[in-house]
């Protein structure tokens, strides 16, 4: 089987072509399109009196394509039967649901209204302390177990009311010199005890927990975490009125099932909530009542005051005033305001359309506002050595809450009347304030210039002007003031702004009033802000505690000007940018620069000024790297800066194009994808200037070619990815081929030639380690099928190229367990069948290949049939190593692959090459190994070339093929 002749089939790759054409037939299109759904319209006979006429009988089909699962169905579906069957309980939940919404549209609150859970973040990051704090822990007893069944219903009354008598008598333990995240973890402690003895049915215990819990609200001595106190307290009875509420919902609708498309609690009128869920219900509220302290009352009744609506229609609204009224017993000034907004709070979620309640809480704390100045507040900031501008910002988070409660879709005409209310207490600046983050911007835009004549005549002392114009800005950011008031408020506005002398006030200030000025003003005017902001934080380098304001600054400009030519025309923003000395936050904001402009930039630019400030931007981010450096991180930063390349274009000036790639090699030298991008853009390069000069180079142009080939040749060596270098070396040498640089194409094949032998057993791919064969098998396939059209050296031989290429695949070190190699054998069986053909299947435009230098030479294809001889060998040879039993399945799949592969290519009239084709058939279904579908395509694909002419010796292979069935 060793001495195979072998000799190559003559092919002709045209008449190949068109006689696997299909057959063209004509197509009326109408309304046929291969990817438009089918259609099943029903039919239906209709009768129509016509004179002399024997059928009437009219269709409403338009087609005459039947279904058959839809004609069983007589064009009708009986699921859309069945839904568009009205059910009349669903019909009658659909309309009391759609009045309700309707109702709650009016009267509730939307999608527009900020809820109360995105301010609490904002409040436990901004208030806190180091001070020590102090807590009142619970200490539990054996009276909180559930009485037995057998107790009268008078002793259990008077066991729980020693409980709560208990719990006021000293059943608690304070902890003292707690930090304020001990001081989280024990309410979080608290939180969780209260479900706890709720879910074991201790509901006194329960109740114990909160009025506990309540009673931290009137301690203020440590006044600065107050607010955030007044959080953590609140979601403990938000816990406790979601419990009570649920239980006497339950109690109400254990009898009924609501409609659909409802719950439980949207649908129930009085006449449902029977006896128990009443006397529950009072039960709870006499609880609360029995309680001495105000603030404990208050807090507890507060958060069960969903509870009222089972005991009448106006319960709530009847209870809201009287809970107002108590908030006048409160003392201090602070207490009193947050239990206002919790009051308000509450009452939004559960009687919105109550607008009076609010308006009076309001009304009220302006009537106390004064106490804030009083002596009693004085001597407790005194004592805990806390400014008055930091006390008044505790009110904020209150104040801004109950404004905004009462501002939601309320009339233009209420903030006239807050804005006079202002005016009557001389302007105090912590209500502006809060009027101006409570109402709609809209309305404070129309205003503005009012707003600032009230800010100019508030006291300084009291509450710093610089964060009135911050909450101003804020709302013009948002809406527009009207256009003869845009200059004069920012003239106004940074006056103010550019005097304070405290760089982050400065700074705070101007990172909120940028937007206004970028959306209504010139880049002038920008770049005379930026120039400001950099006078003011440069002294004492100043800018290094302001980088998130910088780096806000930089979006917000970005966001505006989307215009690069623009936006770095402005002499002070790169200086601006240099401010931003930390590295991790200056790689930050170039790569948010650098993002934009791929997402804005819509043409390609070769504007000096953007090249060079983004080559400054794109090599900082390029310098960032280093060996700690992630590999995601480096894959973004080089997504970014490929983006840039790309976008850069000079045109016709192809010279200055390769040497903008030349800088940027230089540039970005650390980044291999960048490196791979320029490799490819320089290749391109080379292929436009083919285009340009439609294949016929000049001097200066093969000239400028040869220099492209020649970067990519000193670039390509650069790369760590063996694979990378491989397919650039293919790729490169295929493009200076197309330019007919012979030379050059020649270099990168050998030096991709020399790399075989360097490639690994392992590599890594994505972060796993797996073979490299596969991937080996797959580049020297495409590798081949460039070889063939690669001419001969004139002083190397025939064929030298595949020749060198084969002895390093014949000392390469294979795997045991695979069969690459073999593979790699076929496929150059099939370029050694290509390469003896009269004329190629593929050229180069102007490049003569072997078929055209040769001419089917014998001695040309003598050297052909010997090299495939010898690879033919080697096959076999491998094939017999294969004949134990557990590489049976690879023996067989490798017979049958080289027996298609000479069925294809080799010219079956030479009887030895007949043979072997025979006896590899056999051996591929020697031993089961072979699947007889295929074989049986296979056979009938002979069958059918052998009826073809000229290859009537075919059919006589078909004869002597007989299939093998599997035992």
């Amino acid at each position: 089987m060793a001495a195979v002749q072998w000799h190559s089939r003559e092919r002709n790759y045209k008449a190949e072509l068109e006689a696997c054409r299909l057959e063209a037939g004509p197509l009326e299109f109408g309304d046929f399109h291969p990817l438009k759904l089918i259609t099943v319209t029903e039919s239906k006979a209709k009768k129509v009196a016509r004179k002399g006429s024997t059928s009437s009988t009219s269709s409403s089909s338009s087609s005459s394509v039947v279904d058959p699962l839809s004609s069983m169905l007589d064009g009708s579906d009986p699921l859309s039967l069945f839904a568009a069957t009205t059910d009349p309980l669903s019909a009658a939940a659909g309309t009391t649901g759609k009045t309700n919404r309707d109702k709650q549209e009016d009267a509730g609150v939307g999608a527009d209204f900020d809820l109360w859970s995105g301010k609490r973040s904002y409040i436990l990051t901004r208030y806190t302390t180091t001070e020590k704090l102090s807590i009142n822990l619970f200490l539990g007893s054996e009276k909180d177990k559930p009485t037995g069944p057998g107790s009268a219903v008078s002793e259990k009354v008077r066991t729980r009311l020693e409980e709560l008598d208990d719990l006021e008598e000293g059943s608690q333990k304070e902890l003292l010199n707690l930090s304020q995240q001990d001081y989280i973890n024990r309410i979080g402690e608290l939180n969780q005890s209260l479900k706890d003895a709720w879910a074991t049915d201790q509901k006194v215990k329960a109740l114990k927990i909160v009025i506990q819990c309540s009673k931290l609200l009137s301690d203020t001595s440590v006044i600065q975490f107050y607010p955030s106190k007044f959080v953590l307290i609140t979601d403990i009875l938000d816990t406790f009125g979601k419990l009570v509420h649920e239980r006497i919902l339950s109690m109400c609708t254990k009898s009924r099932i609501p409609l659909a498309g409802t719950t439980m609690s949207d649908n129930f009128g009085q006449d449902e909530v029977n006896e128990t869920a009443k006397e529950t219900c009072l039960n709870w509220f006499f609880k609360v009542a029995s309680i001495r302290e105000l603030i404990s009352r208050f807090y507890v009744e507060v958060a069960i005051l969903k509870c009222n609506t089972f005991l009448s229609k106006t319960g709530i609204s009847e209870t809201l005033p009287r809970l107002t009224l108590m908030i006048r017993g409160i003392g201090d000034p602070l207490v009193a305001v947050y239990a206002r907004a919790y009051l308000c709070r509450v009452g939004m979620e559960v009687a919105p359309h109550l607008k009076d309640n609010l308006n009076k809480n309001f009304f009220d704390f302006l009537s106390t506002f004064k106490q804030i100045h009083g002596e009693t507040v004085q001597n407790q900031l005194a004592a805990q050595r806390v400014e008055i501008p930091t006390y008044l910002t505790l009110y904020s988070p209150a104040i801004d809450w109950i404004l905004q409660c009462i501002a939601y879709r309320a009339p233009e005409a209420l903030l006239t009347e807050m804005m006079d209310r202002c005016k009557k207490l001389a302007n105090n600046a912590l209500l502006l304030n809060s009027v101006m983050s409570a109402f709609r911007p809209e309305f404070i835009a129309t205003r503005s210039l009012d707003f600032i004549g009230m800010i100019k005549d508030c006291e300084e002392s009291g509450f710093p002007k610089h964060l009135l114009f911050q909450s101003l800005g804020l709302n013009l950011a948002k809406a527009d003031p009207p256009e003869n008031d845009k200059l004069q408020i920012l003239n106004v506005a940074w006056k103010v702004i550019t005097k304070l002398k405290n760089p982050q006030d400065y700074i705070n200030s101007a990172e909120v009033w940028i937007d206004y000025i970028c959306r209504h003003f010139a880049k002038r005017d920008v770049n005379t802000v930026l120039a400001d902001v950099i006078k003011h934080l440069t002294p004492d380098r100043a800018f290094e505690d302001a980088y998130p304001q910088l780096q806000s600054i930089i979006t917000k400009i970005l966001d505006q000007f989307h215009d690069f030519a623009v936006l770095f025309s402005m002499d002070k923003f790169l200086p601006f940018l240099d401010m931003v000395q930390k590295e991790s936050v200056r790689v930050e904001v170039c790569r948010s620069i650098m993002e934009v402009f791929i997402r804005q930039q819509q043409e390609v630019t070769r504007d000096p000024v953007i090249l060079n400030a983004l080559m400054h931007i794109c090599k900082t981010m390029h310098d960032s790297v280093n060996a700690l450096t992630l590999e995601d991180e480096k894959r973004s930063l080089a997504v970014l800066i490929n983006g840039f390349i790309r976008m850069v274009s000079f045109g016709r000036d192809f010279e200055q194009q390769l040497s903008f790639y030349v800088a940027a090699r230089a540039t970005f030298c650390n980044l291999e994808p960048v490196l791979i991008q320029l490799i490819h853009r320089v290749n391109r390069l080379a292929m436009e200037t083919k285009k340009v000069v439609r294949g016929n180079h000049s001097r200066k142009t093969a000239a400028f070619v040869r220099a492209c080939a020649a970067y990519c040749f000193i670039t390509i060596p650069s790369l760590t990815n063996i694979f990378a270098r491989l397919n650039l070396y293919l790729h490169s040498g295929q493009i200076a081929l197309a330019n007919q640089c012979l030379s050059q194409a020649d270099a990168f094949f050998k030096a991709a030639i020399s790399l075989v032998a360097e490639v690994p057993k392992m590599i890594n791919i994505d972060g796993k380690m797996k073979s490299s064969e596969g991937y080996l098998l797959e580049f020297l396939s495409n590798f081949f099928s460039t070889l063939l059209i690669v001419p001969d050296h004139p002083e190397q031989g025939v064929l030298y190229l595949v020749r060198g290429l084969l002895n390093i695949i014949q000392d390469y070190i294979w795997e045991d367990q695979t069969d690459t190699k073999v593979r790699i054998y076929i496929n150059v069986l099939h370029l050694l069948a290509a390469a003896s053909q009269e004329t190629y299947l593929y050229h180069v435009d102007k490049v003569d290949s072997n078929d055209n230098l040769y001419g089917s030479d014998p001695k040309f294809l003598s050297e052909i049939n010997k090299l495939a001889e010898t690879l033919i060998g080697q096959i076999l040879d491998h094939l017999k190593t294969l004949g134990k039993e557990e590489t049976l399945k690879r023996q067989s799949a490798l017979s049958l692959s080289l027996f298609n592969s000479i069925l294809i290519h080799g010219d079956l009239q030479n009887n030895k090459l007949h043979q072997l084709t025979i006896n590899l058939c056999n051996l591929a279904q020697k031993h089961g190994f072979a699947d007889t579908k295929t074989m049986v395509r296979t056979l009938e694909h002979i069958k059918w070339q052998g009826r073809q002419p000229n290859m009537r010796h075919l059919a006589d292979l078909a004869l002597r093929l007989p299939l093998q069935s599997r035992t």
